[in-house]
């Protein structure tokens, strides 16, 4: 499928407290520090945001069947004036897993639909499901939505669609992380959105694109024309950089937001170390987890349906 090649390329574009010995007395002098209270330990932050390491499984029972593992650092990159630290982070290892999941996924299911096709029986067991998902979107979200000649985008909008569910469902297994969770990988997708959705503009419209640049009434007089030119102008600027502005937050506070939840039901056992409260929040991140599975799919669908909306927004006077 065409849209597996659009995954790669999106893919390659992301106190110490002092103590006193036991049985020794403080020194009683005004300008002492007191003793500062043990930091109660972080459940959330750590599951939510990125690292330089991965959590992996292994079989000691002390280590709570997890091992950190350090990810290699490579050597800064200078361009000018700016240093970009290109090491490996957690999300960045994710967003590999999901891009080659994504790519094994879908030729595996078009080679099989290929062999299908060839004998005249339909695909079966999850070729079936990826062609129907794929068929759905094409037919009924993109093409409607994107308008005249709208197959060349199809592609595009079909890798964002299964390229984001990958990342997606990767938070919700063990020793998994959620890319789409940090902004910087949504604003990473947000802004090659914007990219293709101005060039269909000016492909579609010519010298025509000026004018979802510059507000300009044709039917209204000169007095008129320049005041609201003026007021207006600033205003389509704006709604050119609030589209990738609003993808990247939605995506981003829905997919965090579901994770914050059901970290913070399962740290309540952790908190106050009671067994007796353990299958109240298990059962309520369970039905939380379950949600997410459903979260997960419907972000990957808003983010694309929104793509193929801006794309025939640009596109509609040219038609």
């Amino acid at each position: 499928m065409r849209f597996a090649k659009f995954t790669l390329a999106m893919l390659l574009l992301a106190a110490p407290a002092a103590t006193y010995a036991q049985g020794a007395a403080a020194p009683a002098t005004p300008s002492a520090p007191a003793a500062e209270p043990a930091a109660k330990p972080d459940y959330i932050t750590p599951h939510i945001s990125d690292g330089s390491k991965i959590d992996l499984p292994s079989l000691k029972l002390g280590e709570n069947l997890t091992r950190e593992v350090e990810l290699p650092k490579w050597a800064p990159v200078h361009i000018g004036p700016l240093t970009l630290d290109v090491s490996l982070t957690k999300h960045v290892v994710m967003l590999f897993v999901a891009g080659i999941l994504c790519m094994l996924t879908l030729i595996s299911a078009a080679r099989s639909q290929a062999r299908s096709a060839a004998t005249g029986r339909p695909p079966r067991g999850l070729a079936n499901a990826i062609e129907s998902m794929v068929l759905y979107m094409r037919n009924e979200i993109i093409l409607p939505n994107v308008g005249h000649d709208g197959e060349k985008f199809v592609p595009f909008c079909l890798s964002l669609f299964f390229f984001i569910l990958f990342c997606n469902l990767l938070g919700l297994i063990p020793y998994g992380s959620t890319a789409t969770s940090n902004i910087s990988v949504n604003a990473t997708l947000a802004i090659i959105s914007f990219f293709v959705i101005e060039i269909a503009g000016m492909f579609a419209l010519g010298r025509g694109y000026i004018n979802t640049i510059v507000y300009w009434p044709h039917d209204m007089s000169l007095a008129i024309k320049a005041p609201i030119t003026l007021i207006m102008t600033p205003v389509e600027i704006m709604g050119k950089f609030t589209k990738p502005l609003a993808l990247t937050i939605r995506l981003f506070a829905n997919m965090i937001a579901g994770h914050v939840v059901v970290l913070a039901l399962i740290s309540i056992i952790f908190t106050f170390a009671s067994w007796f409260l353990m299958p109240a929040p298990v059962l309520a991140a369970t039905g939380i987890m379950l949600l997410e599975i459903f979260v997960a799919f419907l972000q990957a669908f808003v983010f694309a349906l929104l793509v193929a909306v801006f794309i025939g927004q640009i596109r509609e006077s040219a038609h």
